[in-house]
């Protein structure tokens, strides 16, 4: 059995990672409100350009009516040879299985797509890090390209997660429709943590290219929360004060919907064909800005649920050390009284 002294330094220890963790778990729950917040105020614009790229959907002939080919080269499907990936992780630890569960899908991903010219673009510390120790740096696919079919990582972005603005989407979007229109990728598909609410999130990859539907997430892969791991985030949300709210507006987006079914002829500016073909890039730069979003606010979520797990297994641990301290000082006591008995008993 330890003694008292080594017992009483590892209580202190386990104090001071109490603290920090609780620190932690504060920190990341005024991030999440944030996040939060960001989430649902940039929800009004990316609703209503999906509703008016619906109305204009119905106003515009966006299949030619001879041949029926889109005429929207986003609209154009084709066979998946070349397959560009956005995988979307943190650029730190202690969030739980949070990176660990994206890497996981990725590497499932992959899997399931083998024998196909798969590109990796990673957003995120952890992503990079974990895909450069097993697949190669390269430049991107030209068109005529005759390499061989393998799995490469083309890009990077790291830092960027502290403050997501929305030109970066836009860069990553603008770069990802041009390799598509020229043909050079036949397929985009986003890796990350869809966020509606603390208890509510899941782990999604989204095909966001070619556009099958406006409006309808082109959902490949889902990986829900688990009843444990609910209970969990809520547990760490009541603690933290944090509030569970959806980033869903429902009322609001019932409201901004009848745009898009109203029967009424719109006035457009310009023609509704031009309007299509200009709003519909738009469309894909708001879909990753909010993959973004969603990412960092499930981050931050994960991360708080992981700290207030740790904070309470250090409560354990130093009731169980102070448990065994006693006994150690009880049976110390008890040494040193015996002894005293036997002494004087000998005498």
């Amino acid at each position: 059995m330890a003694n008292v002294l080594d017992i009483k330094r590892r209580i202190r220890s386990v104090i001071n990672t109490r603290q920090i963790t609780k620190a932690m778990k504060m920190v990341s729950a005024a991030k999440l409100r944030r996040a939060q917040d960001r989430a649902l105020a940039s929800r009004p614009y990316a609703q209503m350009l999906t509703n008016v790229l619906k109305s204009l959907v119905s106003r515009a002939e966006i299949y030619d009516p001879e041949t029926g080919e889109p005429r929207h080269p986003l609209l154009a499907q084709r066979e998946e040879r070349n397959i560009l990936l956005i995988v979307v992780t943190g650029d730190k630890g202690l969030a739980g299985a949070f990176n660990t569960n994206i890497l996981k899908s990725a590497m499932q991903f992959l899997g399931e797509k083998a024998g196909k010219n798969v590109e990796i673009e990673t957003v995120g510390r952890k992503g990079r890090d974990f895909l450069r120790r097993r697949f190669p740096t390269a430049e991107p696919r030209s068109q005529d390209s005759n390499e061989a079919i393998r799995t490469t990582i083309i890009g990077e972005k790291i830092g960027v997660l502290n403050r997501v603005d929305h030109a970066l989407a836009t860069e990553l979007a603008e770069r990802v429709i041009e390799r598509y229109t020229k043909g050079e990728i036949d397929s985009v598909y986003v890796l990350f943590n869809e966020f509606k609410s603390v208890i509510q999130q899941r782990l999604v990859v989204e095909r966001v290219l070619p556009i099958v539907e406006i409006g309808v997430a082109d959902v490949q892969q889902t990986r829900e929360l688990t009843v444990k791991e609910r209970e969990e985030a809520q547990k760490a949300a009541i603690s933290a004060g944090v509030g569970m709210r959806s980033t869903q507006g429902r009322e609001f987006d019932e409201a901004a919907a009848k745009f898009g079914t109203a029967q009424v002829d719109y006035i457009y500016e310009q023609s509704p064909a031009e309007l299509f073909r200009d709003l519909l890039p738009k469309y894909v730069g708001i879909q990753i800005f909010h993959a973004l979003l969603e990412s960092v606010a499930a981050e931050h979520a994960a991360r708080m649920t992981a700290m207030e797990s740790a904070t309470n297994n250090a409560t354990d641990m130093i009731d169980s050390l102070t448990l065994a301290m006693n006994r150690a000082r009880q049976a110390k006591i008890t040494k040193e009284i015996i002894e005293i008995v036997s002494g004087a008993a000998a005498q």
